[in-house]
Parts: structure tokens; C-alpha cells; sequence
């Protein structure tokens, strides 16, 4: 994991999940979001259980989130890596 990450991955990394919003997850502002969330995706911990169901692959992931949500290159690699971060430290 690169250390160049944005203050929000460090707050969303720092502490558990819990109900957080979608739009906490690093790579996730509010238009994202509110596509997410149009698409049932509300909170964090859904996007987290994507992350899984994908079997936490990168390029998957990534495409998923494109997909669902038009996320770019660089959105869907910061939610991935802010996932990644959280799991490694809290799974």
C-alpha cells in the first residue's frame, strides 16, 4: 500500500467501520455516493462486503466500481486501497 494517502483514508483506516456512510470510504464524494447509493450501496460496510464477495481482487473491484458507479481510475483505486488498509487492520 502506497503511504501517500489522503487524510480521509487515515480517518476512515483509524477507527472500526460501524455505520459510516459511503461517502467516507477514500475515493467516494458526494456524487459517487449518491450513485452508490442509489444502487442500495448506503453504507461502507456494503461497499466492504462487495470488496469481499469479489474476493478482495483489485482489478475486480475496480471494475465493479466503475461500473456501478462511474468511478474513475484513481476513485476506485483509493476505495480499494482504503478497504484494504481497514481490512488488514481490523480483520
Amino acid at each position: 500500500m502506497s503511504t501517500n494517502t489522503s487524510q480521509k483514508h487515515r480517518n476512515f483506516v483509524s477507527e472500526p467501520m460501524k455505520k459510516k456512510p459511503v461517502t467516507d470510504l477514500a475515493g467516494i464524494g458526494d456524487v459517487l455516493g449518491k450513485r452508490l447509493v442509489e444502487k442500495g450501496f448506503d453504507k461502507a460496510f456494503i461497499v466492504l462486503g462487495q470488496y469481499l464477495v469479489l474476493k478482495q481482487d483489485q482489478m475486480v473491484f475496480q471494475q465493479w466500481l466503475k461500473d456501478t458507479c462511474s468511478a474513475n481510475s484513481k476513485q476506485s483505486a483509493d476505495c480499494y486501497n482504503c478497504l484494504e488498509a481497514w481490512c488488514e487492520q481490523f480483520l
